[in-house]
């Protein structure tokens, strides 16, 4: 069997018969997906001590995860492979015409055995790393319960994107932000049980603790108004972003066949999207990563920190003196909106200085990021050039050539770039600051998708869904 009649061969979802599935059919298998996520979400792996993973808690949301479930390895292996692969076509590297069909199934089956092989990869090395740490004589156990787990959510994944709405990924990252956001706001639950109205332990959710501290028989202001700027930091965020997505530049293109007719190109303002600031975030988290085990390493604090239980001690216990902050601390962020209103006497000069540097940090390198994803993805001026001109449009008063084209679309696409790319990062950093319920990155990611999912239900569905959820979409 050849390498080509293997890629054809891979296990995969059958593809629907009608050419457009209707809204009903895609949302039926949306929610079956969906409900799927979360049952699996919540069976714990076997053979495995207390505490797995604990330190990698706040990428939960970025990698559509529950760690300690059977779903640890989420979408982790789907996105590795699918930037891996991008990035080698997008620089020529992999010689792939996407333009034909036989070069797409390539891709496509290319992309799926990579896929295998990371959900393979990644659940030997967090076993045999020590990023899970099973009983005696069961690794292999939950080597086998995480390969079942990462084959679960991608052929879940393949599901919704041929029978759902769009792509599993998206879906899932849009899941763990909305359940997290719902919690957040109206949570019940806490470590000890049920909290306030059904016990007398006080409340979890910021809903509930805005509510708590108002009607109480002493009302606790600063706790109410700690609640209530993260309610309205959360909700200022959300709508600046939106507001945001919503900005494009349209570049005016007319078909060369069929004289009259013409469409806008549109460039958005959040050209790299989210991809920036989740690079950044990924660069904070393994910079703590590397410094807690340099710390572990040596036996004492190095210039990356002093770490405790893989956070820095400065941000465990601001109080400590001679803490020795390195640089993890002043690339992290704390919430100084919600600490200036909760406990004013708590604020310090330095934790201001940490945020500064925090924004810096996050809009310069977010403009670096995004400016390294656009030229090695596909999506600079000369790639968009070339896709334009293989639909069959030009410019409207231009003779069709890819160089003239390319000319017209380097005044758009760097400038959208580095603007696109500082203004994620500054919104990322500014939700962080601010306090709101989700942290910065999670929460903007959230955003974005779920703004994708509307728009595409809006264009694709206007006609044939219910009346009272057209009425809903608007």
């Amino acid at each position: 069997m050849s390498f080509q009649d293997l890629l054809r061969n891979l296990p995969e979802v059958k593809k629907p018969t009608e050419k457009k599935l209707g809204f009903n059919i895609k949302l039926k298998w949306t929610l079956i997906v969906l409900v799927s996520f979360f049952i699996l979400a919540n069976i714990q792996l076997f053979g495995i001590t207390a505490g797995a993973l604990e330190r990698f808690e706040y990428l939960e949301i970025i990698l559509g995860t529950d760690f300690g479930s059977i779903i640890t390895l989420g979408i982790g292996p789907i996105v590795m492979a699918s930037i891996i692969l991008q990035l080698l076509v997008g620089s020529k590297i992999l010689n792939i015409d996407m333009t034909t069909e036989e070069g797409k199934k390539y891709f496509s089956g290319l992309q799926k055995l990579m896929v295998f092989f990371f959900i393979i990869f990644e659940a030997v090395v967090y076993v045999l790393m020590g990023g899970i740490q099973a009983l005696p004589g069961l690794a292999w156990m939950v080597v086998i319960q995480l390969i079942l787990g990462g084959l679960l959510i991608f052929f879940m994944d393949d599901v919704c994107h041929k029978w759902g709405f769009g792509s599993g990924v998206s879906l899932f990252i849009a899941a763990g932000v909305g359940w997290r956001l719902f919690t957040g706001l109206f949570g019940l639950m806490s470590q000890n049980g049920l909290t306030w109205p059904f016990s007398s332990s006080a409340p979890v959710g910021e809903f509930f603790v805005l509510l708590f501290s108002l009607i109480s028989s002493t009302p606790d202001v600063q706790a109410a108004l700690g609640a209530l700027v993260a309610i309205l930091a959360t909700a200022g965020v959300f709508m600046v972003v939106v507001w945001a997505q919503s900005l494009k530049v349209e570049v005016p293109l007319s078909f060369d066949r069929l004289r009259g007719y013409g469409v806008k190109w549109p460039l958005s303002f959040f050209y790299a999207s989210v991809i920036p600031v989740i690079l950044v975030s990924a660069l904070v988290a393994n910079l703590q990563l590397f410094g807690g085990l340099v710390q572990g390493k040596v036996g004492h604090p190095t210039i990356l920190g002093n770490f405790n239980q893989g956070q820095p001690e400065c941000q465990l216990n601001p109080d400590l003196p001679n803490k020795g902050c390195g640089l993890a601390y002043w690339l992290s962020s704390t919430p100084v909106l919600e600490i200036a209103v909760k406990a004013p006497e708590s604020l310090e000069t330095m934790m201001i200085f940490q945020g500064l540097t925090h924004i810096l940090f996050y809009v310069i390198f977010s403009a670096i990021f995004s400016i390294f994803w656009v030229k090695t993805s596909g999506m600079d001026a000369q790639s968009q050039a070339n896709n334009i001109l293989s639909s069959g449009l030009q410019i409207p008063g231009f003779r069709k050539d890819e160089r003239i084209l390319e000319a017209v679309l380097k005044r758009y696409v760097m400038p959208l770039t580095i603007m696109g790319g500082a203004a994620i990062g500054l919104l990322a950093a500014a939700s962080d600051l601010l306090g709101t319920i989700i942290g910065g990155t999670s929460f903007l990611l959230g955003i974005m998708i779920m703004f994708q999912f509307y728009q595409n239900i809006a264009q694709q569905h206007a006609v044939d869904m219910h009346p009272a959820m057209k009425k809903f979409i608007g």
